[in-house]
C-alpha cells in the first residue's frame, strides 16, 4: 500500500472514532478511485497499433459523460468482448486477441474510465456495463464476453441483468461485490461500523433505488441464466483474488466448467497457453457439445501463429 492510501487509513481511522458516518464519507471517494494506469507492455504494441480505435460516451458515476476508448480487430463473423479488471487495461488481452482472431473472431476490448486511455479519474462497476450496453448497440449479440477479475464479476453481472452473450468467460474473477469492499476495508483498516455505513452509501452511490443492490451484484444470488455456457478459470495460488472466489462461481452455475491452474497468479494466467486454449475452445464449440472437459495440453483447433494473426490484423483494419 503506497504512502497516501496508509495516510489516509490513519485519517480515516481517527476521524471514525469520533463518528463512524464522517469516517465513512471520507473512505467512500477513494473506493472509486484508480492508480495511474499501467503502462502498454513492449511485446503488446504491434497489436494495440493496429486496432481500430473508437470511442463510446457514457454517463461515468459522476453522469457528467465520460468517452471511453474501444479498439477492434479482426472481422470475422463472430464477435467477442474482452472486459478488463480493476487497474488493468485492454491491452493485456492482446495474446488472446491475436488467438481469437486467428481463429475466425472479431474481437472487440476497451479502456473503462480512468483507466488506460480512456479519460477520467474514477469509475466504478456501473460504467462497464454501460459499456457493454453502448457496445451491444453497436455490434448486437456478443458470441463470447470475456472478464478478467473486475472485469469478470462486471460480465456475469451484466449478462445475468440482460447483456446479451452467447456464452461467458471468467477470468481470476470474485463471485461478488461483497470481497472487493471486504478487501478496502483490511487495506485502509477503518472498523465494521465505517463498513456498514460504507455498504450503506456504496449502495445508494451506485445503486439508488435498489432494494438489495448486492445481491443484483452476486454471481452467486443471481446467476447466469442457464443456457448461458461459463468457463471458470482461476489459479490456486491468486494472492489478489482467492480461488475460493471460483469455488463459490461454480457452486451457483450447474454445468460450468473449470480450469484451476497453478503458479500463474493473477495477472500471468491472461498470457498462458493452457489458459488459451480453454478460452478458444470455449468460443469455438457449439453450444450443444459443450460438455467435454477442459483441455490441459494441445489445441482443439488450427491456430495460426502469432506473427500470422498479426498481419490478419494488420489486414482487417487495412480493409
Amino acid at each position: 500500500m503506497n504512502l497516501a492510501l496508509t495516510a489516509a487509513g490513519v485519517t480515516i481511522r481517527g476521524v471514525a472514532a469520533v463518528s463512524p458516518e464522517w469516517g465513512a464519507s471520507l473512505a467512500m471517494p477513494l473506493f472509486g478511485s484508480v492508480a495511474k494506469p499501467r503502462p502498454v507492455r513492449p511485446d503488446d504494441e504491434a497489436t494495440m497499433w493496429r486496432a481500430c480505435r473508437r470511442t463510446v460516451r457514457i454517463a461515468g458515476v459522476d453522469r457528467r459523460g465520460v468517452d471511453v476508448d474501444t479498439y477492434e480487430w479482426g472481422s470475422g463473423t463472430r464477435t467477442v468482448l474482452l472486459a478488463h479488471g480493476w487497474n488493468g487495461r485492454a491491452s493485456q488481452f492482446t495474446p488472446l486477441v491475436r488467438e481469437l482472431v486467428a481463429g475466425g473472431c472479431r474481437v472487440v476490448a476497451f479502456d473503462a474510465p480512468a483507466h488506460g486511455s480512456s479519460a477520467g479519474r474514477r469509475t466504478y462497476l456501473v460504467d462497464w456495463l454501460d459499456v457493454f450496453s453502448a457496445l451491444q448497440q453497436r455490434y448486437g449479440t456478443f458470441d463470447a464476453m470475456i472478464g478478467h477479475s473486475f472485469g469478470g464479476l462486471a460480465t456475469l453481472v451484466g449478462v445475468a441483468g440482460g447483456t446479451d452473450a452467447a456464452r461467458v468467460v471468467t477470468i481470476a474473477a470474485p463471485a461478488d461485490a461483497d470481497l472487493l469492499l471486504s478487501q478496502f476495508q483490511s487495506m485502509l483498516r477503518y472498523p465494521d461500523a465505517v463498513a456498514t455505513r460504507m455498504s450503506e452509501r456504496f449502495a445508494s452511490r451506485y445503486f439508488p433505488g435498489q432494494s438489495d443492490p448486492f445481491a443484483w451484484l452476486s454471481s452467486v444470488r443471481r446467476p447466469l441464466p442457464a443456457d448461458v455456457p461459463l468457463l471458470v478459470i482461476h489459479d490456486e495460488g491468486d494472492r489478489m483474488v482467492p480461488y475460493a472466489e471460483a469455488v463459490r462461481i461454480m457452486s451457483a452455475h450447474a454445468g460450468a466448467r473449470l480450469l484451476a491452474t497453478t503458479g500463474l497468479g493473477h495477472n500471468r494466467i491472461l498470457v498462458a497457453d493452457a489458459v488459451l486454449d480453454a478460452v478458444l475452445e470455449h468460443v469455438e464449440a457449439p453450444s450443444a457439445a459443450r460438455t467435454s472437459p477442459v483441455p490441459s495440453g494441445a489445441r482443439t483447433a488450427a491456430v495460426m501463429p502469432a506473427a500470422a494473426a498479426d498481419e490478419l490484423i494488420a489486414a482487417s483494419v487495412a480493409a
